[in-house]
């Protein structure tokens, strides 16, 4: 059985007990994820990206951005990071402090070991073009919108009979001939309904 690559260990790593949520995104803890990169790679190292003035931020003169490299088995990765906000927003640079920048080296250099392969899977969907979460969510929308059909009528007519609700009321409310015909989200909000009318 051939020997794994470097890639290939690190990314076997499960990192998931020592990430932690902030709004919609995941962190990677950025000590945690150096010391299982040096414990195995003991060689490895990384660089903050400084300007020609000594600076460790870039700037286009509206916000800023840092630019890290971690090396390991003698291939580096680079990852440029905009220095934000707690909300993910680009700061204006004149709003920068020290704290936003030392937050943005952190983050960019724990992205950097991800294109290593450590945590690698965290990051999976957060860069997905607009153009692909645009379709995903028509696809969303076009099941919503889906009949029921067959063998859920049957199960939703056991619950409404069960819970004495009057059902062809309850066609007319949601403008539909058969139970079959009601959508899935009819079907959801109905059976939202009832779950809560039972507690």
């Amino acid at each position: 059985m051939a020997e794994k690559n470097y890639f290939e260990e690190l990314n076997d790593i499960n990192v998931s007990d020592k990430t932690e949520k902030k709004g919609s995104l995941t962190y990677l803890s950025w000590v945690f994820a150096w010391g299982e990169i040096k414990k195995r790679h003991p060689d490895a190292n990384y660089r903050i990206y400084e300007t020609e003035n000594g600076c460790i931020y870039h700037t286009d003169g509206r916000t800023a951005w840092v630019k890290t490299g971690v090396t390991v088995n003698g291939i580096e990765h680079i990852e440029y990071l905009p220095v934000m906000d707690h909300r993910n927003q680009s700061i204006p640079l004149e709003k920068i402090t020290s704290m936003n920048v030392n937050t943005a080296i952190q983050r960019s250099l724990t992205k950097a070991i991800a294109r290593h392969g450590l945590g690698l899977y965290i990051y999976a969907g957060e860069d997905l073009p607009d153009v692909e979460k645009e379709k995903a969510d028509e696809e969303a929308e076009k099941m919503k919108k889906q009949p029921i059909g067959d063998r859920k009528a049957v199960a939703l007519r056991a619950m409404l009979e069960n819970a004495n609700v009057n059902i062809d009321a309850l066609l007319k409310q949601n403008k539909v001939n058969t139970l079959e015909e009601l959508t899935e989200e009819q079907h959801l909000a109905i059976v939202t309904q009832l779950q809560k009318a039972k507690k």
